[in-house]
């Protein structure tokens, strides 16, 4: 019995250590919640990549193609699986094309808003002074002005479009990440591991790439998700005060807009982009609730 114990002792400690990495994807892998809401964001972002090119190569369908006599035309009349709007288009190509811009700009906004409020929160919280100073004045500044009034002059002095949007709300929504991030490298850049790797001569650049960033990554990450579901929200909000993108251009945001003036004649022209809206903001929060449990470090601590 001894041996036998001494034997499972000597595979224990020659058995490999599990990364933290692997403990949170298999966190992730059991939450069954967290895993239903990236297969829909997954189903969503596929079906708006591929059906566009199906339809314009393929089909030959125009989203654009107007038809008055098939107006209002209700879920499965004629063959229009969502039914028709105003003008005769079809809701379900239009959704489509919808998705895509919406989900185009909820990715990449919310990319490159992460990459602004990493690199920044980074060198001021690294470095401090004179750079601490200058990033901090501007993220005070961008705070203490009402985010939609800088979005409203930004619409009136640009046409809106995707490109434009996704460079404005990127510009405008770095602040609070960085904040985020200095905060987490003003107590990083103290530990024994950066004064060490410091002490053996390593460079800022290793120093931020290798020790600090991975320990902020998992923070970023979280923010990124719940960034991409309030810039759909976002992106509506501009379509309902007449300041986003514009038909004919497709978005969720202006499909609902435009449907607010035939909620009798048109109900399926309200709820299928409301819908839609809603169930992929929800994902988006699911995803980062979940993503924040599986990367908490407390929670595999022994």
């Amino acid at each position: 019995m001894a041996q036998e114990s001494r034997i499972a002792q000597l595979e224990g400690a020659h058995r490999p250590s599990r990364s933290f990495w692997r403990d949170a994807f298999d966190f992730i892998r059991r939450d069954r919640l967290t895993v239903f809401a990236i297969s829909v964001l997954l189903f969503f972002t596929l079906i708006c990549v591929v059906m566009p090119v199906i339809f314009e190569k393929v089909l030959n369908l125009d989203v654009n193609s107007t038809s008055v006599r098939d107006s209002f035309k209700q879920p499965g009349e004629d063959g229009f699986i969502l039914g028709t709007d105003q003008l005769g288009r079809d809701q379900f190509l239009r959704l489509i094309y919808g998705g895509r811009v919406s989900l185009t700009i909820a990715y990449l906004a919310s990319t490159i808003t992460v990459f602004i409020g990493i690199t920044l929160g980074l060198l001021a919280g690294y470095y401090g002074r004179q750079v601490d100073d200058l990033i901090s004045w501007g993220i005070n500044t961008l705070s203490a002005i009402p985010p939609l009034f800088l979005l409203l002059i930004a619409s009136a002095v640009w046409k809106p479009s995707t490109e434009v949007l996704v460079v404005v709300l990127a510009a405008l929504g770095w602040v609070g990440t960085s904040r985020l991030v200095r905060g987490e490298v003003l107590s990083l850049k103290e530990r024994d591991y950066v004064l060490a790797a410091r002490a053996l001569g390593a460079s800022d650049f290793r120093i931020l790439i290798s020790h600090i960033l991975p320990n902020v990554f998992s923070i970023v990450m979280v923010t990124m998700t719940i960034i991409a579901g309030n810039l759909i929200l976002i992106e509506s909000g501009l379509s309902y005060l007449g300041v986003g993108i514009q038909p004919p251009t497709p978005t969720w945001g202006n499909m609902l807009t435009d449907s607010r003036s035939y909620f009798v004649s048109g109900v399926h022209l309200v709820f299928t982009p409301g819908i839609l809206i809603m169930i992929t903001v929800l994902c988006f929060y699911l995803v980062g609730d979940g993503l924040r449990d599986a990367l908490d470090p407390r929670r595999y601590q022994q």
